[in-house]
Order: C-alpha cells, then structure tokens, then sequence
C-alpha cells in the first residue's frame, strides 16, 4: 500500500469516528452540558430570589424591630406618667388630710384653750371671792387691801 492509500484509509477512518462521534457521542455530552447549564442558571436565579426574599424579610423585621421599639417606648412613657400621677394623687391625699389633722388639731386646741380659759375664769372668781371675804372679815384698811391684793395677784 502506498502512503496516498493508506492516507485515505485514515481519513476515511477519521470520518467515521467523527460521524459516530457526532451521532452518538456528542447528542448526550451536549444534552448534559445544557442540563448543567440550565440548572446552574435555575440555582443562581433561585440565589438571587432568596436574596431578594431575605433583604424583604430583613426589612419587616426591621419594621417589626421599630414598632417594637416605639410600643415599649410609648408603654414605658405611659407607666411613668401614670406613676407621676399616682404619686401626685398621694401628695394630694397626704395634703388634704395633713390640712384635716392641723384643722382637728386647731380645733382641739381651741376647745382646750377654751376649757383652760373657763377653768382660769372659775379659779380667778374663787380667789376674788376669797380675797373679798379675806378683805371684809378683816378691818378696811388700805395697807392691808393692798397686802391681799399682791397676793392675789402672786396667785394669779
């Protein structure tokens, strides 16, 4: 055989591994390389979704975080105006009835004076009937008035 010959083999050999290549070969690297292409495509879109949906999902959390934040504010604010105002109400009541003991007071005080000024008024005209009978049972005489009167007045 010549080499032209045997070149022509070749190549005819060449053309049929090409051919069974391209018939049998080729169909099922292809169809596997696109099945791998639209799955990596389909994972990075999945991706891509779950990133969108993540960053949704912060944002009402975040959301949620706020109105979380805002109602323990306002509740705390509103505890301690509440407490501001309990204890204002028990200022108010410890002043009224501070203002209902000094009233009682007063008036106990009143009524004491008035007890001491009415027992005073009895001993005082006790004494001045026994200093006017001290005064007639002895002789009129200005020294002596005088003299019993002092003492009156010391008892006083």
């Amino acid at each position: 055989m010549s080499i032209t010959g045997t070149l022509i083999v070749q190549m005819i050999v060449f053309l049929i591994l090409v051919w069974f290549t391209m018939k049998f070969v080729w169909p099922p690297i292809t169809a596997a390389l696109d099945e791998r292409a639209s799955k990596i495509a389909a994972g990075l879109s999945a991706a891509d979704k779950a990133k969108s949906d993540l960053a949704v999902a912060n944002q009402r959390v975040e959301q949620q975080l706020s109105a979380a934040r805002n109602d323990a504010a306002k509740r705390l604010a509103d505890a301690e105006r509440l407490a501001q105002q309990l204890v204002e109400e028990a200022k108010s009541k410890a002043t009224e009835e501070g203002a209902k003991i000094i009233a009682a007071a007063k008036v106990e005080a009143a009524q004491e004076s008035s007890k001491a000024r009415d027992t005073l008024r009895e001993q005082v005209a006790g004494l001045a009937v026994k200093g006017a009978e001290a005064i007639l049972r002895r002789e009129v005489n200005a020294d002596v008035h005088a003299e019993l009167l002092g003492r009156l007045k010391a008892e006083l």
